[in-house]
C-alpha cells in the first residue's frame, strides 16, 4: 500500500507588501528546514486594511489586523496566520494560541524626513514642523519631549505613507525600523530614536504566528523558528499590557533586553497630550518573563496609570 504525501500547510497572511514580505520569509524558512512538506500562503483582507480614512484609535483594534485571519484558521480554511506580533491582540480567541516568536528586527521607531531637512534630527526641526504618525504611544512621548512640533495623523501602507512625506504633506514622519528594512527601504531611515525619546509598542520587530491550540502537528513545525531570547522579551511585553489593559492605541511604550539569563523591561504610560507620563523598570529571571510584565503593570498602577488610562479611555469613548 502506497502512503499519501503528507498534506500541504495553509499559511494565512494579510494581502499587504510588508504582510506578504513577512509571511513569505515564514514559508521559506519552513520549506528549508521541512523540504517533504509543501506550504501554500493564502491571503485575506482585514478590516485594518479596509478602514484607511479614520484614526485607529476611533475604531477599536481588538484584532482590527487579526480576526478574518482568527476565523479561517479556527474554521479550518488555514492552519497558522503570520502576524506582526505587535498587531496581535494580547487575549486571543478561545482555541487559538501563539505558537512561535520569531527573532526580532531591531524594534525601535524611527524618523523619515522630507528632502528639505536631509540636516535635521529629531530635536533640531523647527518649530512647527509637521510631523506625522498614526500611533498614540508615539504621539503622546513626542509630544512629551517636543511640544513645539506640530503633530498629524497620517494613515496608509508604508509606500502611501512615503508618498505623502515626499509629496511634502509632512516634514518628517514616525515608522518602526523593522517595516522600512524588511522592505528593503533601510536607506529612508533618518534616524532609529532611541529608546529615551521614543519607547516602542509591544512585539514590535517580532512576528508571531498564531495557530490553533490543539495542532501540534502545526506547533511541532513551528519549533523551528521560535527565537527563545525574543520569545522572553515579547511575553514580558505581552504581559504587561495585557495587565494595563490598554490595545496599541494607547499610549503605552516598553523596551527590554537580555543580558544573561537577566531580563530587564522598562514600560511607559501617557497621557494622549504627552504632558503626564509614568515610566519604571524591573529586571528578574527571563524565564519569569510574563511575571515580570505583570509586576512592572502593577508598579505602573501604583505611580498613577490607573488614572491616565480611565482619562483615556474615557475620551476615546466620547470621540467614536
Amino acid at each position: 500500500m502506497v502512503s499519501s504525501p503528507p498534506r500541504s500547510i495553509r499559511i494565512g497572511s494579510r494581502k499587504s507588501q510588508l504582510a506578504l514580505v513577512q509571511t513569505h520569509w515564514v514559508q521559506a524558512e519552513l520549506q528549508q528546514r521541512f523540504a517533504d512538506r509543501k506550504f501554500e500562503v493564502h491571503t485575506m483582507s482585514t478590516q485594518g486594511d479596509k478602514i484607511l480614512d479614520v484614526a485607529l484609535a476611533k475604531i477599536g483594534d481588538k484584532g482590527l489586523f487579526t480576526k478574518e485571519l482568527e476565523i479561517g484558521m479556527l474554521q479550518g480554511e488555514i492552519d497558522f496566520a503570520v502576524h506582526s506580533l505587535k498587531d496581535l491582540p494580547t487575549r486571543l480567541p478561545e482555541g487559538l494560541m501563539l505558537g512561535c516568536v520569531t527573532e526580532r528586527e531591531d524594534p525601535a521607531d524611527a524618523l523619515v524626513v522630507h528632502a528639505r531637512h536631509q540636516d535635521k534630527q529629531i530635536d533640531t526641526l523647527p518649530e512647527g514642523a509637521v510631523v506625522g504618525t498614526s500611533s498614540l504611544r508615539r504621539l503622546a512621548q513626542l509630544q512629551h519631549h517636543y511640544p513645539h512640533l506640530a503633530f498629524k495623523d497620517i494613515r496608509g501602507n508604508l509606500n502611501t505613507r512615503l508618498q505623502k512625506l515626499d509629496a511634502g504633506e509632512f516634514d518628517a514622519i514616525i515608522l518602526a525600523v523593522a517595516g522600512l528594512r524588511r522592505l528593503g527601504m533601510a536607506e529612508r531611515i533618518h534616524q532609529v530614536l532611541p529608546p529615551e525619546v521614543s519607547l516602542h509598542a509591544v512585539g514590535q520587530g517580532a512576528l508571531g504566528i498564531e495557530c490553533r491550540a490543539e495542532d501540534s502537528e502545526i506547533l511541532e513545525l513551528l519549533k523551528a523558528l521560535e527565537h527563545q531570547p525574543t520569545a522572553y522579551r515579547c511575553y514580558a511585553e505581552r504581559s504587561f499590557l495585557r495587565e494595563l489593559e490598554g490595545g496599541c492605541q494607547v499610549p503605552i511604550g516598553v523596551n527590554t533586553t537580555i543580558e544573561g539569563n537577566t531580563l530587564t523591561l522598562t514600560g511607559m504610560v501617557a497621557s494622549l497630550d504627552g504632558q503626564q507620563m509614568v515610566k519604571d523598570s524591573i529586571s528578574g529571571a527571563a524565564t519569569e518573563a510574563e511575571a515580570l510584565g505583570i509586576q512592572l503593570a502593577h508598579n505602573l498602577r501604583q505611580q498613577g496609570a490607573t488614572e491616565i488610562l480611565e482619562a483615556i479611555f474615557t475620551e476615546i469613548q466620547r470621540g467614536s
